[in-house]
């Protein structure tokens, strides 16, 4: 019942955010960044056992362990650009959340780079 504590941690924040908000803005948006930081915190050991069961499945299958580790890096990149993008954009900062999205994604797209070389020598070895 762990999510039970998330909600209710979550809904907490939320209403304490809603009461400071009206009083002292500055104050509410570092609660809500502190907040998100310990809610994403809080799954970080669920995350790791996810990263943990995906290498060795990846073991287990003889893939190459620096794809495992570059689509590792892309899941955590996503997120992390994806939570300051919200982070972000609660700050009233949207065009800021904008430019860091595009950045995550740039970042993202150069790391699949040796991924997709990868796929299409496979590709280009079975058909040759």
């Amino acid at each position: 019942m762990e999510i039970v504590q998330i909600v209710g941690l979550g809904l907490l924040a939320g209403m304490l955010i809603s009461v400071l908000r009206q009083h002292r803005p500055e104050l509410a948006m570092q609660l809500s960044i502190a907040a998100g930081v310990m809610l994403f915190a809080l799954m970080m050991a669920k995350v790791l056992r996810v990263v943990e069961v995906i290498q060795s499945l990846a073991a287990r299958a003889s893939l190459e362990q620096a794809h495992i580790d570059t689509v590792l890096k892309i899941i955590g990149i996503a997120y992390i650009t994806d939570f300051g993008a919200q982070v972000l954009s609660d700050a009233g900062e949207k065009a800021v959340a904008t430019k860091v999205e595009m950045a995550g994604k740039i970042i993202i797209m150069l790391l699949a780079v040796p991924i997709i070389l990868g796929v299409l020598d496979a590709i280009l070895n079975l058909l040759g």
